[in-house]
């Protein structure tokens, strides 16, 4: 132990080793070599950071093998200045291969940041909704159709990235679809996953549009994997039907001001053609009631008003039925919109009916 303590102190208090110093300097390369070694050691952290350290010392130390190969003529440092160099080089081409697989195709990076980043969706995970649809972008031209009322199938669920959609069914304009909406939203929530089913609604593009599409059975099984991302989907779809319900509130008016997205299938299958099922009495009935509203009973008075005589009391026999209560049809919705409020709600109370569903179609 002593002796091996007298031998550090020996080299650290005597003088060099070295028997004579070169008086003259090394070459430009040597010293161009240490400035990018000491640029490439001062690089920061993350990708970005690594891209700036390796991308210097990969330079510095392949400066250093034209120094030690051409200038101090020594094997050893030209090798071990190309074994560092060639580990730079690999860790900076492993760098852009992962750069190369995180980038995302130009419209769902845009995807990605107008729907998701104000979400913070992890990138990972919508990398697997991205695959799930395969990165197909899918086109449609103007007049195409998407989908056709009774005969489309509903095997898909799609998200418009450029372009117009409309929306009709049986001729009639509902409402437009714009970008970055659901095409198929409520199609998609109306059939459980072992259903089937086909579009109500004729969807027509009114300008070039391009969309993605998740297939049925592909976008269920990731769903049923990926809890998170399941609960991704029932955000934005829950979203995406309040917007087109929203939409439809300013373009249909049903009976008694109900407004109802007619696309819903428990709401569509209200409004079948129910006319058939009223009678020649009903017709009687709302003209009675028409006649009623536009031309209220006068006040008779009191003095007037005859009393009728009393009969007597009838014979203790069974009580009478009570009289059948005529099933009395609902007011127009124009006439209850030509009244005031309260007016409307007398109206319709009058006619002891509460407007739960209308039995017409609904009109613009």
């Amino acid at each position: 132990m002593s002796a091996s303590s007298s031998t550090v102190g020996q080299l650290l208090w005597q003088g060099p080793v070295c028997t004579g110093w070169k008086q003259d300097l090394e070459g430009a390369v040597y010293h161009l070599a240490n400035c990018f070694l000491l640029l490439g050691f001062m690089g920061g952290s993350g990708v970005y950071g690594c891209f700036y350290l390796f991308g210097f010392l990969s330079t510095g130390y392949l400066c250093c093998v034209l120094w030690g190969w051409f200038d101090a003529c020594g094997l050893d440092l030209a090798l071990w200045s190309f074994l560092l160099a060639a580990a730079c080089l690999l860790q900076l081409a492993h760098l852009v291969y992962r750069l190369r697989e995180d980038t995302l195709p130009a419209e769902f990076d845009v995807l990605y940041k107008t729907l998701c980043l104000p979400l913070q969706v992890p990138l990972q995970a919508y990398k697997e909704i991205v695959h799930c649809c395969q990165e197909q972008v899918l086109t449609l031209a103007t007049e195409q159709t998407y989908a056709v009322e009774g005969e489309t199938p509903i095997n898909r669920l799609s998200l418009l990235l450029s372009g117009r959609v409309r929306v009709s069914q049986d001729g009639q304009f509902l409402h437009y679809i714009f970008p970055y909406q659901f095409m198929d939203s409520p199609e998609w929530e109306s059939l459980q996953p072992s259903e089937e089913g086909v579009f109500q609604v004729t969807l027509t593009a009114e300008t070039a549009c391009s969309y993605v599409s998740w297939p049925r059975k592909s976008l269920h099984l990731l769903l049923a994997k990926e809890r998170y991302i399941s609960r991704l989907f029932a955000a934005l779809l829950g979203y995406d039907i309040s917007e087109k319900l929203y939409g439809l509130n300013d373009k249909l008016f049903a009976k008694f001001g109900l407004r109802f997205d007619i696309r819903l299938p428990s709401l569509y299958h209200v409004l079948g053609p129910a006319a058939s099922d009223t009678g020649p009495e009903s017709t009687e009935e709302e003209e009675e009631i028409r006649e009623a509203a536009v031309c209220p009973p006068r006040a008779t008075p009191t003095s007037l008003r005859q009393t009728p005589p009393c009969s007597p009391p009838p014979a203790a026999t069974d009580p009478p039925a009570p009289p059948s209560r005529a099933r009395m049809s609902r007011p127009e919705s124009g006439i209850l919109a030509s009244r005031t409020p309260l007016q409307s709600y007398s109206q319709v109370m009058f006619t002891g009916q509460a407007p739960l569903a209308p039995i017409h179609t609904p009109e613009l």
